[in-house]
């Protein structure tokens, strides 16, 4: 029963410190090795071996034999500290005759963790005199410490704040990090300095240094696990700044599986010195963090690349929510609103909690009330006297699982049985019902892969007896449950389920968008005590200690609303998910999620990896194979393009000829030669057989098939055309003159009519530049790429300065600019599904953009130029520099595959209208066409 380690930073008060401690004999008063108290007359002889713990408040022995509690001695308790002798004599003393003892004479002790069974803390109020023989170290070095700090216990609350802080600042300054703890010593030494490290309830002091291989913390007392916490820097995938009691001061440090700790969670005395540090990270080269930029994770969620439950665990870490700090633990919904049911049909909307109101407001007479009386409230007023999010809720969920967190936040006592987590159906009752109670759920209740201990009392912990008569045991669990784990399984359904999917943006907007704050807050009814909102007050500018420690312990009690991540509504969830079902999702569930969209041409599927008899190439990308080649060109291949009925392709190169090939076999039907100089970009005209043909001769050119005849149809650009697209009667054309021109072509000979009945004299007109012209557009630098809105009203453009411009026609409006890749913007391709654009660029990224809000909401980079793009869903066909084609998902974030296509970069691609096949051009002047052999 020796050797055990059981003292812990839990016990002691909320932010006491531990300094340091020292091997001891704890000579028991004679009244309690007397007074039969249970424990103490277990050791006649009256000695105790152990560790003596010297504490900003308390002094602490922590003995080796596990039948003996740990005894805390408040110094507030004390009545005199000083050096005298023993002359007791044992094995265990380590000297003959007299002995110099700490000797301390206090009015209570607290006895815990007798005999390792965690239970309250037992509080003996009877003045004794407590004798401490130290081993090694001597009492005239040790005595002067502890009565340093008994003084300070002695004098007025603000004036012993100060006392301690002092007492804090002169030891913390003296520490300095031992290198002889550096993983090694050649490393190189960036930068040090202090902090504090944060688990739940405990803030531990030490040093931090940062070297060019390995983060380290090592704290100034002996109470961690590790002696000293090393990270190596190439191990890091996340690091996060954190606000700590509104504050902006925390860094939390993610960490892969390989090293020795998950995470680590830092606070500093300023924010100057965490940004220092956070720079200083940055800036290494082996950190090699995950991307989970705000922007990608809000359209992976979108997409339905990541689970509900997945998405929210990543919001509240970014809203400064963290598992190890319980003031600001991560805050999740509650979704069901049904706990008395036998069973639940999870496609019954009436089974779920209104997602779009806070949880004061599901209860329109409690909502009432409480309307009336913040009316009453002088400023600043708030509806809800408490807040959804606190330690003492989080724990009112997690005692079972973690007693020792109540006994350190209550003082060495549980709660009153009856106010404890004795039933769901009871907590959601009161939720919805008592006028002061306001809690949300914990993410525990949702995740599949943590315990099922906070449901349980598999501790065997005695929390009391209720008023009923039952003692406080495992959670009442609901109907519909057959035990613990089926409630997480249950409520994480809830949770992936098609209605709070369709409705969870709404929770968002409340908890960490638009409507946590101001007067939107105060219109949703969604509006907090002013404590719980970060800015409310500036703690680092209150000089005075006891106004500070008074406001942080407020800020801690009320609860902290999340840092607001969104200022305008959040999107909600697309109905339909993705296009791919070769490369399938496993859902948390347990099942298979396959992405298919509802359409006529999805006419057969199965789910769980069986044979497919689907023809659409989107939903089997990774199945795409080559079905023919040309070499039809003498030079790069520019532009490729399908006939609207699918049944040709042509191309378009820089040895200015335009060809025509049959689909699927590729046999070349017609090769003219267009212009004197090389044509750069082709399309079809729906209804007719006329292609429109870019040149670099400035010129757009038509070619009926039917007839063979090519006419000059616009004298569009004082310089080359290098692109176009054409809708609704619209044609756009962009040049390297930096402009990109609209021009309506409804009626223009040659376009929209049979070729014959716009002719005269087998002879098209030419149209003079500035003839049928709408709007004209000016750019820095040449125009690259030109994206029309399926509706017709919007324009995309991309330019050699990797700017994407948004305009708005007829007019040439500008609606958004914004600065998209690094290098030029080589494709733009608008979603058929909503207002948004893909990207690629030079740079290698794919760039999703909102056109209306001109945000960029997802980026991913493929490591090479991208020099074309084709789009649908989440489903990116992408070709590059290295000749292959790259068929990735925006919403994984993730190649699916890559086939080697080309011997040079692939120039252009399309997707026929049907989505039976892809086609393909390259520099090395081939024309490759892509389908399905089955």
């Amino acid at each position: 029963m020796d050797g055990v380690d059981r003292f812990s930073l839990l016990l002691l008060e909320p932010g006491e410190i531990y300094f340091e401690d020292f091997a001891a004999i704890y000579i028991l008063p004679e009244e309690s090795a007397n007074n039969n108290d249970g424990w103490a007359e277990k050791f006649e002889n009256r000695l105790l071996r152990g560790r003596l713990k010297v504490c900003s408040k308390s002094l602490v022995f922590d003995p080796r034999d596990m039948r003996a509690p740990i005894i805390k001695f408040p110094f507030r308790t004390f009545e005199r500290v000083e050096e005298s002798k023993t002359t007791l004599t044992n094995e265990l003393l380590y000297s003959e005759g007299e002995k110099s003892v700490v000797e301390v004479t206090c009015s209570m002790t607290v006895e815990m963790l007798e005999g390792g069974v965690l239970q309250p803390y037992k509080f003996c109020r009877e003045e004794h005199k407590h004798k401490f023989q130290l081993i090694y170290a001597e009492v005239t070095t040790v005595l002067p410490q502890i009565c340093q700090l008994q003084r300070a216990s002695t004098l007025p609350p603000n004036d012993q704040n100060t006392m301690i802080q002092a007492i804090v600042r002169s030891r913390q300054s003296r520490q300095k990090f031992d290198r002889a703890l550096l993983e090694d010593l050649s490393e190189t030494e960036i930068f040090e300095t202090k902090a504090n490290k944060v688990t739940p309830l405990v803030t531990n002091p030490g040093t931090v240094l940062l070297t060019t291989s390995m983060l380290y913390f090592q704290p100034h007392n002996n109470a961690d696990k590790y002696p000293v916490i090393k990270i190596g820097l190439s191990h890091i995938r996340q690091i996060i700044k954190r606000r700590y009691l509104l504050r902006q001061v925390g860094l939390e440090v993610f960490c892969r599986d390989q090293c020795m700790v998950k995470h680590l969670l830092l606070t500093f005395k300023e924010s100057e010195c965490r940004d220092k540090l956070y720079k200083f990270l940055t800036q290494q080269e082996r950190v090699n963090m995950d991307d989970m930029r705000q922007d990608n994770m809000s359209y992976q969620w979108q997409a339905g690349a990541i689970s509900n439950y997945d998405y929210l665990s990543y919001l509240n870490s970014q809203a400064d929510r963290s598992e190890n700090d319980l003031t600001q633990y991560p805050v999740f919904p509650w979704v069901l609103a049904n706990y008395v049911s036998e069973t639940l049909d999870l496609s019954d909307p009436g089974i779920y909690r209104d997602l779009s109101k806070p949880i004061g407001a599901l209860n329109e007479e409690r909502l009432k009330r409480l309307k009336e009386r913040c009316k009453d409230m002088p400023e600043p007023r708030f509806l809800y006297g408490s807040h959804y999010s606190t330690p003492g809720f989080v724990l009112f969920y997690l005692v079972r699982q973690y007693p020792q967190y109540m006994l350190c936040l209550q003082n060495g006592r549980f709660d009153h049985p009856d106010r404890m987590f004795n039933s769901l159906a009871e907590t959601w009752c009161n939720v919805t019902t008592n006028p002061s109670d306001f809690k949300e759920l914990i993410p525990n209740f949702y995740n599949l892969d943590g315990s099922a201990d906070f449901l349980t009392n598999s501790l065997r912990i005695n929390f009391g007896v209720r008023q009923n008569g039952k003692p406080v045991a495992d959670v009442e669990l609901p109907p519909w449950a057959k035990d613990s784990r089926s409630v997480i399984k249950i409520m994480r359904e809830a949770l992936e389920s098609e209605h709070v999917s369709n409705n969870l943006h709404f929770w968002i907007d409340l908890i960490f968008g638009f409507k946590q704050n101001g007067e939107e807050a105060e219109k949703a009814d969604n509006l907090f005590y002013h404590l719980c909102y970060e800015g409310s007050v500036d703690l680092a500018a209150i000089t005075d200690l006891n106004d500070r420690l008074a406001l942080e312990v407020q800020i801690t009690e009320f609860g902290q609303v999340p840092k607001q991540l969104f200022c305008r509504p959040h999107p909600r969830r697309s109905r339909s998910y993705g296009l791919y079902d070769s490369l399938h999702l496993n859902n948390v569930l347990g099942s298979t999620l396959n992405f298919v969209e509802d359409s006529a041409e999805c006419n057969e599927s199965c789910v769980g990896g069986s044979s497919l008899t689907v023809r659409n190439l989107w939903q089997r990308l990774t199945d795409l194979q080559q079905l023919q080649e040309c070499k039809g060109h003498r030079d790069v291949v520019m532009g490729v393009a399908f006939t609207t009925d699918a049944q040709q392709v042509m191309s378009v190169a820089q040895d200015s000829l335009i060809k025509m090939f049959t689909v699927p076999k590729l046999e070349q039907m017609r090769s003219v030669r267009l212009s004197s100089m090389a044509t750069s970009c082709c399309l079809h005209l729906p209804g007719t057989d006329v292609a429109v043909v870019g040149s670099w001769d400035n010129n757009v050119y038509t070619y009926s098939q039917e007839y063979g005849q090519v006419c000059l149809l616009l004298e569009a650009h004082c310089d080359a055309v290098s692109c176009m697209q054409w809708t609704n009667n619209v044609l756009v054309t962009g040049s390297w003159d930096c402009t990109a021109r609209a021009w309506s072509v409804r009626g223009s000979a040659g376009v929209g009519r049979r070729h014959e009945e716009n002719t005269r004299g087998g002879m098209m007109s030419a149209l003079s530049a500035g003839q049928n012209i709408i709007c004209e557009m000016d750019h820095d630098s040449p125009i690259l790429c030109v994206a029309l809105h399926p509706e017709g009203m919007l324009l995309a453009t991309g330019n050699q300065d990797g700017i994407l411009t948004i305009w708005l026609l007829p007019d040439g409006d500008l609606v958004h600019q914004l600065n998209c890749h690094e290098g030029g913007v080589n494709a733009v391709v608008w979603s058929a599904a909503d207002d948004r654009l893909l990207t690629g660029g030079d740079d290698g990224n794919l760039t999703i953009v909102e056109a209306y809000q001109g945000t960029k909401i997802c980026v991913h980079n493929l490591q090479e130029n991208v020099r074309c793009v084709a789009w649908e869903g989440r489903l990116v066909i992408a070709g590059g520099e290295s000749g292959d084609i790259i068929m990735f998902d925006m919403g994984t974030g993730l190649v699916i595959k890559r086939f080697p296509a080309h011997n040079g970069p692939i120039t252009c691609l399309a997707v026929s209208p049907d989505n039976l096949h892809l086609v393909t051009g390259s520099e090395d002047r081939k024309v490759i066409l892509w389908g399905l052999n089955s």
